[in-house]
């Protein structure tokens, strides 16, 4: 399996990469985008099984990205993990598509439900 990570900061993209590590996904292959736009370009280079993106990122904010990919009939299951996790952006997110909204500070056992979730087991 191969995920996506988009975060537009290294260190957040670490830890996430950590934490699916810690969630009993590490042995999945890892791509990293620095924001929205690259991770759009990478889903259609990559075919990535999952992608894990930041909501807030320069160029292409995550929804944005998200309703891109959509928009050109591409169904990746995707996931946001975020620093905010307000009602409004849950409901946005679950509109736009999004299989899941993870907000920070998060666990690795709430990556693991949302990865289940969206049929990604433990490697």
């Amino acid at each position: 399996m191969k995920i996506l990570v988009a975060d537009d900061s290294r260190v957040m993209r670490q830890i996430v990469i950590r934490t699916l590590r810690q969630a009993g996904h590490g042995g999945h292959d890892i791509v990293e985008a620095e924001n929205g736009r690259q991770a759009v370009e990478l889903v259609q280079t990559e075919a990535p099984d999952l992608v894990l993106s930041d909501w807030n990122m320069p160029e292409m904010n995550g929804i944005d990205a998200l309703l891109t990919l959509r928009g050109a009939g591409n169904a990746v299951p995707f996931g946001f993990v975020t620093s905010e996790g307000s009602d409004e952006m849950r409901a946005r997110a679950e509109q736009a598509g999004a299989a899941f909204l993870i907000a920070k500070p998060f666990t690795p056992e709430a990556f693991d439900e949302a990865l289940t979730g969206v049929g990604l087991v433990a490697s």
